[in-house]
């Protein structure tokens, strides 16, 4: 007698990266040139490598020229084209695709295009707290919250009603703080994002 196991569904990657970077100046943030190829390549990679088995990519600002000059191969493409009222466009945006882009996904691992320093170790301790039960979760820096957060889907559309202009999540995680999980990942990973030259100086150089 012969059975098949049907893989339990995982969280999807949801990766925001349609700024046009106004503040840094240097273009948007998903093709900055990172170890010798576009950021948004390294941020994919990340989340793979901790893990994600599918990551949907948000995208707004040159969103042509970032996907025909990011190799986002077996990614899945969303269009923001109201990338400049502010991240939470994208976090809805992204929200918004996945019941079609992942049927059955129980929670979605939001992350960012400028946290070069998201470890592929802070990834996949985000999904341990999900296989451990956590349902709203967020990675935590010597206890301060950041990225990335994890979202489960009963939250979905609340989320999605507080994100505006550039909140993203803050505004649900401020509700539910008395569910929130937090993960400490300071010891294997920065939550630096890239907003200045100078911040980016640190990266690039």
């Amino acid at each position: 007698m012969t059975s098949s196991l049907v893989p339990a569904p995982r969280p999807v990657a949801l990766l925001l990266a349609a700024g046009g970077g106004r503040r840094l100046g240097l273009g948007p943030k998903a093709l900055l040139p990172y170890r010798g190829r576009p950021l948004l390549e390294h941020a994919v990679a990340v989340l793979r490598d901790g893990g994600c088995r599918q990551v949907l990519v948000v995208l707004g600002a040159a969103a042509d020229e970032v996907g025909a000059r990011a190799e986002l191969g077996g990614c899945t493409v969303v269009r923001n084209p109201d990338w400049e009222s502010g991240m939470g466009s994208s976090l809805r945006a992204g929200l918004a695709a996945l019941p079609a882009a992942a049927p059955g996904a129980p929670a979605a691992l939001v992350s960012l295009v400028d946290t070069p320093g998201v470890s592929p170790a802070a990834v996949a301790r985000m999904l341990t707290a999900y296989q451990h039960g956590a349902r709203l979760a967020a990675a935590a820096y010597r206890g301060r919250r950041a990225h990335p957060v994890l979202i489960g889907a009963e939250y979905w559309a609340e989320a999605a009603r507080g994100a505006v202009g550039d909140a993203g999540a803050r505004t649900l995680l401020a509700a539910r703080a008395a569910e929130l999980t937090l993960v400490e990942c300071g010891d294997v990973a920065r939550p630096d994002d890239i907003d200045t030259p100078e911040a980016w100086s640190r990266w690039s150089g």
